[in-house]
């Protein structure tokens, strides 16, 4: 499967050297699908690879820094919003990452803009933005109502102007998941940027993408979030680091989670951690694309739509969200 290759080329970009044209189109085509073509671009810059590929990489490395000056410029724009009314703003994910100038940012593609602010004020954060500009995306109102009875953020929203998303979060999974984070206890954790935005110490960020990874969604864009959890691993890790991960993974409820996450990361981008049978069916999950970038076992992937929502909601409820979902024309695969 070509995301094998993705993970190969990552974890040993001198791998990319012995691909013939069909291997390059399926690593940058997998690359590409896993928005992990900028982090591979950056990953084999210098190496002597084929002039077609290197025009395409060279794309993708302009790309990643035209998004990380986007996303830099976004989080101002919410900054000037939000700050002054002393609200704690944190970034999160890919923003997070590039604000502090982690390896993680590192040709990392950027999508929306997600911060997380306190539940208490999230109504005053909605409507300071709202006032400067931004607006929603979703006008169904079984949606909104979604989102505001029992998600972990707001409805997104997208500028009118600028045309870029953010998500503002109030904690860091849904309200109905069977974890509960305590989302008070992340904000007061945060590390200051000096500029009124604050960011989740290392330790937060990993917990964090293993919250998204594996108790909340699909395992959509799971290499990626993989690939994250191992920059930072790998640029903090270390006894103290072990200790304060472990630790706010309980705080969290999120220990097995957040175990499950560093040894499939390694496995995948280290290679030497040992598997358990389950892992294995999420590798199965995580790898499963061809040579054209398109997705592959539907079966394990619809298995794992399934297991998302019922991470998420209780039974009787997933039930009706489900049948509502379909009525309305959702299809979770091609």
């Amino acid at each position: 499967m070509s995301g094998a290759l993705v993970a190969r080329a990552l974890r040993d970009p001198a791998s990319v050297l012995a691909l013939d044209a069909a291997g390059w189109t399926a690593l940058l085509c997998a690359a590409r699908a896993e928005t992990l073509i900028g982090s591979l671009a950056h990953r084999v810059e210098g190496l002597a690879i084929p002039e077609a590929a290197a025009r395409v990489l060279a794309d993708a490395r302009a790309a990643a820094e035209q998004g990380r000056l986007a996303a830099l410029w976004e989080a101002e724009m919410a900054r000037r919003v939000l700050a002054p009314s002393g609200m704690p703003v944190v970034l999160l994910k890919g923003t997070a990452f590039v604000a502090s100038g982690l390896a993680a940012g590192q040709g990392r593609q950027i999508g929306d803009l997600d911060i997380l602010v306190p539940r208490e004020r999230i109504a005053e954060a909605e409507a300071l933005l709202l006032a400067a500009g931004w607006e929603w995306v979703k006008p169904d109102p079984y949606d909104d109502a979604y989102y505001r009875h029992w998600m972990h953020e707001l409805p997104p929203l997208i500028h009118r102007t600028r045309d870029r998303m953010i998500d503002v979060h109030h904690t860091i999974l849904p309200l109905t998941a069977r974890v509960t984070p305590d989302a008070a206890a992340l904000i007061a954790s945060a590390v200051p940027l000096g500029n009124g935005l604050s960011v989740l110490p290392p330790e937060g960020m990993v917990v964090h993408a293993a919250a998204h990874l594996f108790a909340d969604g699909d395992l959509q864009g799971g290499l990626r979030n993989l690939w994250d959890i191992h920059c930072l691993v790998g640029e903090f890790g270390g006894e103290e680091f072990d200790r304060a991960l472990a630790a706010c993974a309980v705080r969290h409820g999120l220990t097995r989670e957040v175990e499950r996450a560093r040894r499939l990361s390694a496995h995948l981008f280290c290679e030497g951690a040992a598997l358990t049978l389950a892992d294995r069916v999420y590798v199965r999950r995580l790898l499963a694309c061809d040579g054209w970038g398109q997705r592959t076992r539907k079966l394990t992937e619809f298995a794992f739509y399934l297991r998302g929502h019922w991470l998420r909601m209780p039974p009787l409820m997933l039930a009706r969200h489900l049948w509502t979902k379909w009525r309305k024309g959702y299809r979770p695969v091609g």
